[in-house]
């Protein structure tokens, strides 16, 4: 018998700053996270910024405990495919879960500006920085 405390039913936390869902009696597959959807509702790059649009003091335990974990991360801006890997979800999850919660007003998506196809040369020079840093 499988009795996990995470998403994937293990027992250890999947990142020291990620919050814990709470207890759960059987390990829960992603497609029922998502209700069987594989497409979210909005399109966003991976790389787009999410932030809680909830206070701390706001009662979310009302929330599915994946809501709850991901209201918790997102109190600091994040990109969706950082809160994918803090999770340790499929990223495909956890745009599917941030589409219905930035369509219920829980969370706001920051997409990153294009102009016309063209990339941000001030992110290109970041990009380049940090790997010469590496």
């Amino acid at each position: 018998m499988v009795t996990g405390q995470g998403w994937a039913g293990d027992s250890t936390p999947p990142h020291p700053s990620a919050p814990r869902p709470q207890k759960q009696s059987s390990l829960v597959r992603p497609y029922a996270v998502t209700g069987g959807r594989t497409a979210p509702r909005m399109k966003f790059a991976m790389e787009a910024l999410v932030s809680s649009v909830t206070s701390e003091y706001q009662d979310i335990s009302l929330l599915s405990p994946e809501y709850q974990a991901i209201i918790q991360l997102t109190r600091n801006v994040r990109s969706v495919a950082e809160i994918s890997a803090l999770l340790r979800q499929p990223l495909g999850v956890v745009r599917v879960l941030i589409a219905d919660m930035a369509s219920e007003g829980l969370i706001r998506v920051h997409q990153p500006a294009l102009d016309a196809g063209k990339p941000d040369l001030n992110l290109l020079e970041r990009v380049l920085s940090g790997l010469r840093r590496l």
